[in-house]
Formats: C-alpha cells, structure tokens, sequence
C-alpha cells in the first residue's frame, strides 16, 4: 500500500516531504469531502497526505485531465511530458488544426511551415485571395506584385471603374488637381462622360448662385439658358446696393424697382436716424 501511495504521488509531482508522510487511517465516510473537491479541482486548501488511495487515484485523473485539456487547448501550462502517446497524437492534431485556421484567415501568428504540402497550397491560394479583394478595394496594404495575370487585369479594371465614378461624381482632381480622380486614366469615351457631367453640374451651380459656379466654362447653350438667373442676381444686388450691381443691364421697370429700394433703404435709416435723437 506504501509504495502505491509512494508512484501515486511521484506522478502527480508532490514534494519528496509529501511523498514521505506517514499513511493516515482512512477516514469516516464524507468526513473528508471537502478537501478531496479541494483537490479535485487543484484549489488551494488540499490536503494530498489525508487522501486514501482510491482518492489519490481520482485526484491523479484529474490531473491528467486537466493537463490534457490544457495542452489541447494551446495552454502554456501544458506539461507534453504527462501525455501518453495517443494523448500526444490528439494534442498535436489540435495544434495543428489551430495553426491552419489561423494560417487560412490570414491570423499574425500563423506558422505556414507547420502546413503539410496540400494545406500549404490552400493558405497560399487563401492569401491570394485575400490580397486581390485588398487591391479590388484599393485598399494601402495591397501587393500588386503577388497578383496574377488575370488578377491583375481585374484590379486594372476595377481601379478604372472606381476612378470614373469618383469624376463623375465630382471629384476635385477633375477641376483643381486634388488626389482622387485621376482624369488621364480616362478612357476617350469615360472622358466625355465626365467633361458633361461636369457641365452640368457647373450650369446648376450658376442656377442657383452657388459661389463655385465659373461662368466662363459655361457653354453657350447653357449660358443662354442661366442668362435669366444672372440677371435676376443682378436686379437682387442693385437693390441691396451691393458692389456686384451692373447697373447698366437694368430694364426701366427694373431701374424702377432699384430705385424704390434704394429710397426704402434711405428712409428706413432716416427714422433709425431720428429715433436715436430722441
């Protein structure tokens, strides 16, 4: 019974103190409970020397339980050297379905060297992948060089839709130079488009008075057709006596309306005048 306490509690790695205490009388039935849980669970408040043997093999289990579901788990507490060999088969397999995973979704602390020939080629084929939706999405952090031919031509075309839609939506590049419409990678067609969708947007800027409207870049359609806007902004800035009016492209009913606003006004601040008197 000695020396079978003695093995136990070597393969649980107890101090030699331990391993050398006296066997105690085994004790009343659920008198001990609470430490064997204690020790079950590798809590502190064990007391391996008042175990019996059948508890001393249940808390030996259960150690091995625990080490295994460590090691299985990728623990750093996992101890290799208590694993028997189908054991060791299974936490291997496991490291190595990790390491894939991590290798596939393109994980930092992948190991690609871990891979055998034919997962080898599916991360390859994975990251290849990853790379192209990257440079599709032109994003910073894409590698042309790792694209193929035909990948290649998919990013070349992609980056010529996305370049298209960013001029004609506007984009600064085409009218003063800014980074993200490049107008030469414009195709002669993709150009025209733009050049007209500019020039609309240019007339509804002159339309509504907006401040980025260049009248000179309007066609002369187009000028035609915003001469009645102009004119009215003249007519609004002759009344309210701003730098801006041209008084000489007033009508006569239009002169006449300048001129009861410019008296309006005149009046209106004699009285501000007048009341500050008072």
């Amino acid at each position: 019974m000695d020396a079978v306490r003695s093995l136990l509690l070597a393969g649980l790695g107890l101090f030699p103190f331990v391993v050398l205490a006296q066997p105690k009388p085994a004790p009343a039935p659920n008198a001990d409970q609470p430490n064997l849980l204690n020790c079950l669970r590798a809590v502190s408040g064990c007391d391996i020397s008042a175990l019996s043997s059948s508890d001393l093999a249940k808390v030996s289990a259960a150690s091995k339980k625990r080490n295994l579901d460590y090691c299985m788990e990728g623990s750093s507490v996992c101890d290799p050297t208590r694993l028997s060999q189908a054991e060791a088969a299974s936490v291997e397999a496991a490291r190595y379905r990790r390491n894939l995973e991590k290798c596939m979704t393109g994980g930092a602390t992948c190991n690609p060297m871990l891979a055998n020939t034919k997962d080898r080629a599916a991360i390859n084929a994975a990251a290849s992948q990853r790379n192209l939706q990257k440079c599709l999405e032109g994003s910073p952090t894409c590698d042309p060089l790792r694209l193929t031919k035909e990948q290649n031509v998919s990013v070349q075309n992609a980056w010529a839709r996305h370049n298209l839609d960013r001029c004609l939506n506007g984009s600064s590049l085409c009218e003063d130079g800014s980074s993200t419409c490049d107008p030469i990678l414009l195709s002669d067609a993709d150009n025209k488009d733009v050049q007209a969708a500019l020039a609309r947007r240019n007339l509804a800027n002159c339309q509504n008075g907006l401040a980025n409207c260049d009248p000179l870049a309007l066609k002369a359609a187009d000028l035609n057709a915003a001469k009645q806007i102009f004119r009215q902004r003249n007519v609004e800035a002759c009344k309210r006596g701003t730098p801006s009016c041209d008084p000489s492209l007033l009508t006569g009913p239009e002169m006449a309306s300048v001129t009861a606003a410019s008296q309006e006004r005149k009046n209106r601040l004699d009285r501000l005048r007048q009341n500050a008197k008072q």
